[in-house]
């Protein structure tokens, strides 16, 4: 198994050049079943966790998150992504303990978000949003600094789809030391294109969590180096189990059970992962 130190290099030398897709795992089955796909790096959904807990998004503590992190990171090969939602804190210092202590698991990235929770403020003001990027690169470079680091704007997932104050805070959260930029929500070619044109040559996330028409290749084309699907995965994953559940409550049919994957499949494939990883 590649060291710490190893994936996390590995994870650098993949925003230098091309376009990569890493993908969301919310358990150690998901993350070993996509890291067996031949995905390069993984990232961690915070609303894909939630819900396997029974949780809002949002809803999960920092303890609750650090440890899944420990878990998808001892349980993989591969780098992973940590989305650590808003740091767990608002104040500068807050998200920096915080920071630290993602760091500790083994994460070989992480992202900051500048969403409150607060749908009358539903971002932070723009000084504290760039003070809580700063206090993040901060908290990174003490441990080591070699940790990713992605700042996140939300905007356009919180009621605030404004491009040019999107751009104006990830040209700030550049400023400040943010490796990676990403605002989630971004649904068209266009505001893709003008949010890559604007940061280069830093590299950009985008989030493919609908079929919008797009494919890699034209996010490759559209100057985009990482690729996550957020919740996507876990959410078709819910999505068949609501169907059939449904199907087999309201009308005591078992129809839809058809469309699952095969009991012998997947058992040979975990029994045949625990012998390689032994």
């Amino acid at each position: 198994m590649p060291t710490v130190a190893e994936r996390r290099r590995t994870f650098r030398t993949l925003h230098e050049r091309g376009c990569f897709v890493i993908p969301n795992p919310w358990d150690v089955g998901s993350a070993r079943y996509l890291q067996h796909l031949g995905f390069k790096a993984l990232a961690s959904t915070s609303a894909g966790f939630a819900f396997a807990q029974g949780l809002p998004d949002n809803g999960v503590s920092r303890d609750m998150a650090l440890a899944h992190l420990r878990e998808i990171v001892a349980a993989t090969d591969v780098p992973v992504n940590a989305d650590f939602e808003g740091g767990f804190a608002d104040a500068p210092d807050g998200v920096a303990e915080s920071v630290t202590l993602c760091v500790a698991t083994g994460v070989a990235g992480l992202s900051i978000e500048d969403s409150t929770g607060d749908k009358a403020r539903p971002l932070y003001d723009f000084d504290l949003a760039v003070a809580r990027v700063r206090a993040a690169r901060a908290a990174i470079d003490q441990a080591g600094g070699d940790v990713v680091f992605t700042a996140r704007t939300e905007g356009f997932l919180v009621g605030r789809p404004d491009i040019d104050e999107t751009i104006r805070r990830l040209k700030a959260f550049a400023a400040a030391g943010a490796d990676c930029l990403y605002a989630p929500g971004l649904r068209t070619r266009e505001l893709i294109a003008a949010v890559t044109a604007a940061v280069a040559p830093k590299p950009v996330n985008v989030i493919m969590s609908a079929p919008l028409g797009i494919t890699v290749a034209d996010l490759e084309g559209l100057g985009v180096r990482r690729i996550s699907v957020g919740s996507a995965f876990a959410r078709v994953v819910w999505g068949a189990l609501m169907r059939c559940a449904k199907e087999v409550a309201e009308q005591g049919r078992f129809d839809s059970l058809a469309g699952g994957a095969p009991h012998g499949e997947l058992n040979a494939f975990f029994a045949a992962d625990i012998k390689t990883r032994a």
